[in-house]
């Protein structure tokens, strides 16, 4: 239910249509609960059309009783010392704010017996041309000729190196936040728990998610600060007044019209002495309360947002002119792995500059999300093959690689790059 549904029927003469907007209070139907004002009754607004020449009545309604359209529910919130101090709560507020998490120290120590897996994956001359030939056949406007009469001169295998060192964290926030009252009990059975003491699983390791869960014993009844504990606003197109002036005949009532090549006068039909009905409120004047729903109450709570965060940080060393970029996009042998709560550098590659940027990396993690509390480290070296195709095409030379476990093809001045350029 939102604020465009009317609260009441106009064609009953302001009677209910359907079921109420609120909920029987005490058994009885039809009846509101504390501090709800009842709806108008019967007769407001005027439903068979105000006199001719008049208007419908106007209430002086206050300008925060009248709905807008474009309104955050948040918006306006109850002021923060009317809302309880709670023992580990006493900054919350609506917007949220992160919590650092509890000071601890873990020791570090340099794992033993590291150990590198070797591996050797180069690529034939046939599987060359059976890459380039799946690569021509992914784009539509290259032709194949090239790729099948070209004489392959040379191929020069070698090994791009990517490390990646992965930070999974936790980090965690508290605000007050509310939902309509469904008359549902509240179970109070002491202190709340400190933000850091509610313990929660991650759905998976080194993926970032969120979860959202109610602080226990922070819940609390209070009347709806949007409309004022009513559990309706009055309709922000008429007023609260259920008909609006007629456009067609600016209100009078009458509209002018040609007929027979006369000029002739009679009444509006699209209104009833020139008011119509509101189509917002369908004529009823008021429009339920988005924030409480028609409920009237709102039910307060603290809301802790955990989130799990994979921080994810790469270095990559590729000597050829193939783009760097491309070694993320495919798999490779995993020469060295290693997870812990807390990664030692490696230190033990043949490659040094693996062992720099490793060192440099897992220095910046160790003082980067100081808001967070590290759970799990995750550190790899994969060595991607890459191999140099060089070839030679109607007396002219050029070359193009051939790089991951895919066999993928990065062929940026491959001869034939439209049906035009080919003899097929």
């Amino acid at each position: 239910m939102d604020e465009r549904t009317p609260i009441f029927d106009s064609s009953a003469g302001g009677s209910y249509s359907g079921q109420p907007p609120y909920p029987p209070h005490g058994g009885v139907p039809g009846a509101y609960p504390p501090g709800v004002v009842p709806p108008p009754q019967p007769g407001y607004p005027p439903q068979q059309g105000a006199p001719p020449g008049g208007a419908p009545p106007m209430k002086d309604i206050p300008h925060d009783a009248i709905a807008d359209p474009n309104e955050d529910q948040m918006a306006s919130a109850p002021p923060a010392e009317l809302m309880e101090s709670l023992p580990g709560y006493s900054n919350v507020g609506y917007q949220g704010a992160m919590l650092p998490p509890p000071t601890y120290q873990e020791a570090v120590q340099e794992p033993q017996d590291r150990q590198l897996i070797r591996s050797n994956h180069a690529v034939t001359e046939e599987q060359a041309r059976e890459a380039l030939l799946q690569f021509v056949a992914e784009h539509c406007c290259y032709g194949k000729k090239p790729a099948q009469m070209m004489r392959i001169n040379e191929l020069q295998s070698s090994s791009a190196l990517h490390y990646t060192l992965e930070t999974f964290g936790e980090g965690r926030s508290t605000k007050w936040t509310c939902k309509p009252y469904m008359g549902e009990g509240l179970v109070v059975t002491g202190p709340p728990p400190g933000p850091w003491d509610i313990q929660a699983q991650p759905p998976q390791m080194f993926q970032t998610s969120k979860v959202k869960v109610e602080v226990p014993n922070t819940a609390s009844i209070k009347p709806c600060h949007r409309c004022g504990a009513r559990g309706y606003k009055y309709c922000y197109s008429c007023m609260g007044v259920g008909r609006k002036m007629c456009v067609f005949c600016g209100g009078s009532g009458r509209r002018s019209y040609y007929e027979n090549g006369e000029h002739r006068h009679g009444h509006c039909h699209s209104c009833v002495g020139g008011w119509s009905t509101c189509f917002v409120c369908s004529g009823s004047g008021q429009l339920v309360c988005r924030t409480c729903q028609g409920r009237a109450n709102l039910r307060w709570f603290i809301q802790l947002t955990i989130k799990w965060t994979n921080h994810l940080d790469d270095h990559i060393i590729e000597r050829t002119s193939l783009p760097d970029e491309l070694i993320r996009t495919v798999s490779g042998q995993v020469a060295f792995e290693e997870t812990s709560p807390r990664v030692w550098p490696v230190n033990h590659f043949p490659e040094q500059e693996i062992n720099a940027a490793s060192n440099t990396l897992v220095s910046r993690h160790g003082s980067s999300f100081g808001g967070e509390r590290i759970l799990m480290q995750r550190h790899r070296v994969r060595v991607i093959p890459v191999t140099q195709v060089s070839y030679s095409y109607k007396d002219k030379a050029d070359s193009y690689f051939v790089y991951g476990f895919e066999h993928k093809v990065y062929a940026p001045d491959y001869p034939a790059k439209c049906c035009c350029c080919s003899v097929l």
